[in-house]
């Protein structure tokens, strides 16, 4: 009789073992320190840093995989580039990269966006992927959490798209949905206006901009990343993401400098 590799396990213990955990960690994660809305590479150098200092933060994707274009690079040629000193970061990750010229990085983005995923959950951040941000929980003019439904919802027919979301806690929300800025415009929406949009390309001055404009933007809602362009109007910066992550960085140093002052 060939001898076989596997235990014996039944079909109704993997089914178990998936819900069970997923139900034991979903629902831990209700109420968090921090609640990120995407899971590209400012939300995710955020999530990171915040949870080595041992802050519960939840990380919050509409795709079922995280990295945003970190994973691609630009025109789909998967090499990213990062310029000085946002290597010191690739460093920290060790991943490996080639100097181009004096100041300016190149890098897989397979090998960097892993890294980058892995270094986060390692940190112990929480994922809830396939789930689409939906509106912003509000208390006593402060934000509060995020409604959040299974992103398939939105392909349901209109006449059975009543799925009703639920809601997360946090004692803040950040967004780092990129370009759209979902969080924030959802927010200016509720005040009946509309953000600037970002602009045109230009590298150099975008990737000064979007770090020195990181932080709060309204009581308990943040921003990172290219959401920050958007909500004031800066430039867009194309397919290098060192302002990605030390945004990301800095985000982290003002929310754990606000929370800390609270406690």
């Amino acid at each position: 009789m060939k001898k076989k590799i596997f235990g014996k396990i039944s079909e109704k213990s993997v089914t178990r073992a998936i819900v069970e955990e997923f139900s034991r960690q979903f629902s831990g994660c209700v109420e968090s320190d921090c609640l990120i809305i995407g899971g590209g590479p400012s939300g995710l150098m955020c999530g990171l840093d915040l949870a080595k200092k041992g802050y519960r933060v939840l990380v919050v994707e509409r795709n079922n995989y995280l990295g945003g274009g970190f994973w691609l690079g630009g025109y789909l040629m998967n090499k990213i580039t990062v310029r000085a000193p946002a290597e010191k970061v690739l460093d920290e990750l060790e991943i490996p990269y080639t100097r181009r010229e004096e100041g300016l990085f190149v890098a897989d983005g397979p090998h960097a966006c892993s890294a980058l995923i892995k270094g986060a959950c390692d940190a112990g951040i929480k994922v809830a992927n396939m789930t689409t941000f939906d509106d912003l929980v509000f208390r006593q003019g402060k934000a509060s959490g995020a409604v959040i439904n299974w992103t398939p919802v939105e392909a349901l027919p209109r006449q059975i798209t009543c799925v009703d979301p639920i809601a997360m806690e946090a004692s803040v929300v950040v967004d780092a949905t990129g370009h759209d800025a979902d969080v924030l415009n959802k927010y200016a929406s509720r005040k009946g206006e509309k953000l600037p949009g970002f602009g045109a390309m230009w590298v150099e001055e975008s990737e000064e901009a979007i770090v020195e404009h990181t932080g709060s933007f309204a009581p308990g809602l943040y921003a990172c990343g290219m959401a920050v362009s958007t909500a004031y109007g800066l430039s867009r910066m194309g397919p290098t993401f060192g302002s990605m992550l030390a945004s990301g960085r800095k985000l982290a140093e003002i929310i754990d400098s606000d929370l800390s002052r609270k406690k």
